[in-house]
């Protein structure tokens, strides 16, 4: 194929594509994934390198919203560095990593069911007062 020509993907191959990048992207939530790569060595890679600069699309809100990782994209952004990427090679890393997003996870649903059930008591508390405002006034008053 001649250089000066575009290679255009059919809708199936972009589609195709896009679930291939998704699932890929939500791979790296997975620290023990991340340790795995790094001692591999494909982080070496700088072709490898390109491809998680090049995945930093995500990040739009028009394709985060298909994410059910979303720490996946800290991740990601985290893989920009190199620094970041020679650390995952250390087992004990990854471990932290994980150790780490348990933790999030455990508090963030803690804290989320506690907030959830203050907002449901502010709003019956709510309801309650419209529905004595609403009540009719007895005779002599």
């Amino acid at each position: 194929m001649d250089r000066k020509e575009k290679r255009f993907e059919t809708e199936e191959q972009a589609r195709n594509r896009f679930q291939i990048e998704l699932e890929f992207v939500q791979c790296l939530a997975n620290p023990n994934y991340l340790n795995f790569l790094a001692q591999r060595g494909i982080f070496k890679d700088s072709y490898f390198v390109n491809y998680l600069k090049y995945l930093q699309y995500w990040k739009e809100a028009k394709y985060a919203k298909f994410l059910k990782y979303p720490q996946c994209l800290h991740m990601l952004e985290l893989l920009q560095y190199e620094h970041f990427r020679k650390e995952l090679v250390n087992a004990q890393c990854a471990k932290f990593i994980d150790d780490q997003q348990l933790f999030n996870w455990q508090h963030y649903h803690r804290k989320r069911n506690t907030m959830l059930q203050e907002q449901a008591e502010k709003s019956q508390a709510s309801k309650e007062q419209k529905d004595v405002k609403l009540l009719p006034a007895g005779p002599g008053t």
